[in-house]
């Protein structure tokens, strides 16, 4: 079993930046993690992943907005959003892969106001 502790988030305007964080911890070897967003009545979808190789993966509406780091000998992940828009406005879920299991968070909520 895995936990996953997010933290961050929060409300700023538009063009502002800011950092989500999660660190898993748990019995399960994890191989890589990412976050995840969910508007209102709208699907959760992949926003940017990482793997312990060094693979990273963004959508392309965070494309160069967005970068995902991580730590592998600590579990950790961190996604520093930059230029942030109204439409990034979501519930944002870190999520991490272990050998049999997808963990989630409990997600932390991320608002850009115009």
């Amino acid at each position: 079993q895995v936990q996953l502790v997010e933290s961050g988030g929060g409300l700023v305007q538009a063009g502002e930046s800011l950092s989500v964080s999660c660190m898993a911890s748990g019995n399960d070897r994890i191989e890589s993690m990412a976050w995840f967003r969910q508007a209102p009545g709208k699907q959760r979808e992949l926003v940017a992943s990482i793997t312990w190789s060094g693979k990273t993966y963004y959508s392309e509406s965070v494309k160069g907005r967005f970068t995902i780091s991580g730590d592998s000998a600590k579990n950790t992940v961190d996604l520093d959003m930059n230029t942030l828009r109204p439409e990034d406005t979501a519930r944002y879920f870190c999520n991490a892969r272990g050998e049999t299991y997808d963990y989630w968070g409990q997600g932390t909520q991320v608002t850009v106001s115009s």
